[in-house]
């Protein structure tokens, strides 16, 4: 308990959502110094009144493991081992791929002539911690590039 107390002296609560599923259980997440300190329950939460799984109570070793990667990591096509890439490269190669699968993939029409203007070589699930407005969004830009299987894992 001292441990936990010294921890947690002056720190800041901010509230947040647990990331790992659909349920969405509140968390209190105390903050010092900039740096994270302590992640719990948050009693305030309606749907999981202060209490975590396993998962969600070890939300701190999330954001705190001197192993977690900040930089991207790519790995090419038969390749062995894993390089850094800036991540403006990165998100160049991603809209690069998808603007090619979308122009490979198009169907304009069918064989009768009926109009379709979909896209079938792109798919997207969403994760579970979205909120509305963000999933509303996604789905906008989906839809936008024609693509038909847009789902969500809250959903699933």
């Amino acid at each position: 308990m001292a441990d936990w107390k010294a921890r947690t002296e002056g720190a800041k609560v901010v509230k947040s959502i647990c990331p790992y599923c659909a349920v969405g259980c509140g968390q209190s997440v105390y903050v010092k110094d900039e740096k994270i300190v302590q992640i719990e329950g948050d009693p305030d939460s309606p749907i999981s009144r202060g209490r975590l799984c396993p998962k969600g109570a070890a939300s701190l070793s999330l954001v705190t493991n001197p192993l977690r990667e900040y930089k991207v990591k790519y790995r090419r096509p038969f390749g062995t081992r894993w390089e850094e890439l800036p991540l403006e490269r990165a998100m160049e190669m991603i809209a690069d791929r998808v603007l090619e699968t979308r122009r490979d993939t198009w169907e304009s029409t069918d064989g009768d002539g009926h109009t379709l203007n979909r896209c079938y070589g792109i798919a997207h699930l969403g994760g579970a911690t979205l909120d509305n407005e963000e999933n509303y969004l996604m789905k906008k830009l989906y839809t936008a590039l024609g693509v038909v299987q847009v789902e969500n894992q809250a959903r699933i």
